[in-house]
């Protein structure tokens, strides 16, 4: 689950790791208003107004401004709010803006010039790890940095009995060429940010960047949060923070009926049960001819409604040409799926794109009995050569 800037930052700071003085505001009254008890309370005299959405390269696409008069707050917050932003990660249909976080400028003069760092916290599926992976090329695209300068990447790989070790904090601190006072910050920084990212079983902590600031202090001036869907049992706050306005409309319904959707950019529909099953007939549509619409798992326990729910939600594509169910009969048998489709079919009423149904394993001739008898323009298939000839055929 994606969070926000201001959500991600309000973990961050629960667990101690230093961020600036800021809130959320829906409205430009209310940025104005955010604005001035940020200055009572801080004295400062600039402000940050960041677009809140789901996506990165805001500051490129307009989505982030800095004002230096609380009328300038006004004036950012009237151009950000209600803008559709379009960055990088959005794509060409962009995101419509529905709030704004306001707050205190970290950008200040003093004793030594700011300095923007890279920090992120992840697993490493290669040692089932979790890394701390940072660099001195902060506020920039962190895989452009990869590829042209990877000397700048460093990586530390923590041990998950021990956490950071304090060797391994003060190795960051070297590397990113910090004395002095910053120096002992990010000694603190290091260790409460990771600590952050494991309590709140999160599968992505992204700090970009992470600032020196001129009187050498430590803050995570970014944040980008995914929390682990598995986990959300357990933080029942942190499910609250979810935005439905920022996901997928289609990935939202299909969970409210345990079904694991992802849509796609192809013209052929799948509705499969089990994850390896489905990558198998993504690969067999594609050596079809054609290209698959989604990743549709329907899981152990398809029935009439998930089978219905799953039609539906595919239709909504109007790129999909045809439909390929492929069942394996495993833990669900096949004559109850196949019943789930013929019900499904009299439900929905006339379906526009051709099925076709592959039915193995328990009862499975059945399955293609009801099918065949069914009276509907739905084609039956044995094997998966055969539902890829059928395929063919269609598209």
């Amino acid at each position: 689950m994606n969070l926000h800037e201001f959500q991600g930052k309000s973990i961050l700071k629960r667990y101690g790791v230093p961020v600036p003085e800021g809130a959320v505001a829906h409205t430009v009254d209310a940025a104005y208003e955010t604005a001035k008890a940020i200055k009572d309370k801080t004295g400062t005299n600039t402000w940050a107004v960041k677009a809140q959405i789901h996506a990165g390269g805001r500051g490129k696409g307009g989505g982030v401004k800095i004002a230096k008069s609380l009328e300038q707050v006004k004036e950012n917050a009237q151009a950000i709010l209600g803008m559709t932003l379009i960055t990088h990660q959005t794509g060409p249909a962009g995101k419509l803006v529905h709030k704004v976080l306001i707050e205190q400028g970290i950008y200040y003069p003093g004793e030594s010039p700011v300095k923007e760092f890279y920090m992120s916290v992840l697993l490493n599926r290669a040692t089932s790890r979790n890394i701390i992976m940072y660099s001195t090329e902060g506020g920039m695209n962190i895989e452009e940095v990869a590829a042209k300068t990877p000397h700048l990447i460093f990586k530390e790989e923590i041990d998950p009995l021990t956490g950071v070790a304090d060797f391994q904090a003060r190795r960051i601190a070297f590397n990113l060429e910090l004395s002095g006072k910053a120096f002992k910050e990010m000694l603190k920084f290091v260790p409460a940010l990771y600590t952050a990212f494991e309590k709140a079983d999160a599968s992505l902590f992204e700090i970009n960047p992470v600032i020196k600031t001129s009187d050498n202090l430590i803050i995570a001036a970014d944040a980008k949060v995914v929390i682990d869907d598995s986990s959300l049992y357990r933080h029942p706050d942190f499910e609250e923070m979810r935005d439905l306005n920022e996901e997928n409309t289609d990935e939202t319904e299909a969970g409210h009926y345990n079904l694991n959707f992802v849509k796609l950019d192809g013209n052929v529909g799948c509705m499969v049960n089990g994850a390896g099953l489905a990558m198998a007939t993504m690969d067999i549509i594609k050596l079809s001819g054609g290209d698959p619409a989604n990743f549709l798992d329907v899981g152990g326990g398809a029935n009439a409604q998930t089978v219905e729910a799953g039609f539906r939600i595919i239709l909504k594509d109007k790129n999909v040409k045809a439909i390929l169910i492929n069942i394996f009969g495993g833990i669900v048998r096949c004559d109850r799926v196949a019943k789930g489709v013929i019900e499904a079919y009299k439900s929905i009423g006339k379906i526009p794109v051709p099925v076709i149904v592959r039915l193995q394993g328990t009862n499975a001739e059945e399955a293609k009995k009801m099918i065949d008898e069914s009276g509907l323009k739905v084609y039956s298939a044995i094997s998966l050569l055969e539902a890829a000839e059928t395929l063919k055929k269609i598209v």
